[in-house]
Parts: structure tokens; sequence; C-alpha cells
């Protein structure tokens, strides 16, 4: 497994700032944030994103996340995917395989919404699919439709591309209705992403992304989860996402330093 830190954990410095940085501190994978990705490319160019990760010998796998595709109609769905293509092209220019979805569905749910988000799934897939890049749809405690782990897995099997998988958030899946068992869904094959964090002191319904904190220092069950990617095999990212407004404040660098060692903690691996 690789040990990676999500931009997000930096959500206020730029993206080179965090590249060099992060990389100073021994972090030599990177979820990149597609909004940063923009920004820099914008001013400056997908090649020189390129040249900066040579040479700072870092790997960006995987970008996050665009929200907003599955249950959009009219003007607001071609905006969306419109917006979501460019995002596709822009990690196939970059290198970046892997782009994180969000299942975001908003209730009330019928048969109306789910067959229209079975039809974005399918799209999603043929995208990605012809860009030679693969989508992880990270299943949302709140959304009216995949808000678990078993759902989600569904949804992606229905589907039956190999362009589509499944990201695994921590977070969402300790606040929402999954349930441990729902672990055993997980394949070496569907699993193509896992974003963690941990949770102290709160009620899950009471939980937010802004409560979230280092792994290690919570409640969710995180060796149980990295128990299961053992036993399937996995060998892709296992990312730190942290949308906590006070840990925004820490240096990028020390970040950097603090966020991988956690990780390489909790997968059993040398923290030097």
């Amino acid at each position: 497994m690789i040990p990676t830190v999500s931009q997000v954990c930096s959500l206020h410095s730029p993206l080179e700032k965090d590249l060099e940085d992060f990389s100073a501190g021994h972090c030599r994978s990177i979820e990149i944030w597609l909004t940063k990705l923009e920004n820099y490319v914008a001013a400056n160019s997908v090649e020189k994103f390129r040249d900066l990760c040579a040479e700072l010998e870092v790997t960006t796998p995987v970008a996050s996340f665009h929200g907003g595709l599955l249950e959009s109609q009219g003007e607001r769905r071609k905006e969306a995917w419109d917006h979501f293509k460019r995002r596709l092209d822009l990690c196939g220019l970059a290198k970046i395989p892997t782009i994180v979805v969000a299942c975001d569905v908003a209730a009330p749910l019928s048969e109306q919404v789910l067959e229209r988000v079975q039809v974005s799934l399918q799209q999603l897939a043929t995208e990605v699919g012809l860009r030679g890049l693969r989508a992880a749809l990270e299943f949302q405690a709140t959304s009216a439709i995949g808000n678990n782990l078993q759902t989600a897995v569904a949804l992606v099997t229905d589907v039956g591309s190999p362009h589509l998988g499944v990201c695994l958030d921590a977070y969402h899946y300790h606040v929402g209705p999954s349930k441990p068992e729902d672990l055993g869904y997980l394949t070496k094959d569907n699993l193509l992403h896992v974003q963690v964090c941990d949770v102290a002191d709160v009620a899950r319904e009471l939980a937010s992304d802004s409560m979230r904190i280092l792994p290690g220092e919570g409640e969710i069950a995180l060796p149980a989860i990295i128990d299961r990617l053992k036993q399937i095999g996995y060998t892709g990212c296992v990312s730190l996402e942290l949308m906590n407004p006070q840990l925004w404040q820490v240096p990028p660098r020390q970040m950097g330093e603090i966020g991988i060692t956690s990780v390489r903690k909790l997968l059993g691996q040398n923290t030097m």
C-alpha cells in the first residue's frame, strides 16, 4: 500500500508549495486537489506541473474530487459534465490516472432518480475509459443513494466496467450506515482508492468533516479497515484526507511530515 497525503490537508496553500513542502517532509505520493491543479495550470502549464513533480520526485496517482454529476438535469447537468470532461482531459495530460467522484444524491430518492444515477454511472465509466483513466466512486454518508459501502459496491458492480470502482473514505464509512461486514464486499479489483482520518469524542450523528483528525487519535475502526485491505491484497493509495480548519493552519511542510508519518504508522510501515 502507498502512504499518501491529500492536498486538502493544506487547503489554503498553493499547489506548488504543497508539492515542495510535502516532498521536503518525505511525502512522495500526493493526492491532488482538482481546484488547485486547475489554478496552477491556468497560471502556468500542465507541462510545468509534470516537470515540477519530476523535479521533486513525487507521484500524483489520484485527484479529488468532482461532484454534482449523478442526478443533475438540464443545463446544470450539461455544465457539470462539461466541467468534468475538462478535468478528465487535464488529469490525462497531468498523468493522474484516477479521479474521485462523489456519490452526492440529494433526497428524496425515487425510481426516477435511481435510474438517472445508474445512467450517469454508465456515462462516467465511458468517459473515463475513453481517456484510459479510472473513476473511484466515493459513497457519501448523507447521500440519498450510495451512502454506504455495500450500496456503492453494488452500483459499481452493476456498471461492470474496469474503469469504475469504489473510493473507501473512512469518515463516511464511520458516520454513515455502513456496517463492519460491508468490508467483505471489497476486492482488489473494485477498490481504487482509500482515504483515512479519525474522529473523536462526538456522536456519529453530530460529526462533520471539520472534525476530522489524524488517524489513531480517535474512534474510527481503522485497524479493521487496514486488515481487510491486506486480506484482499490492495496495493493502491491510502491517503490522509483532513478537512479540519484548525489543521489547515499547520504549515504544509509540517503537515506533510506528520501526515505521512501517521499513515505509515497506520499501515505498519517504517516511519523514518
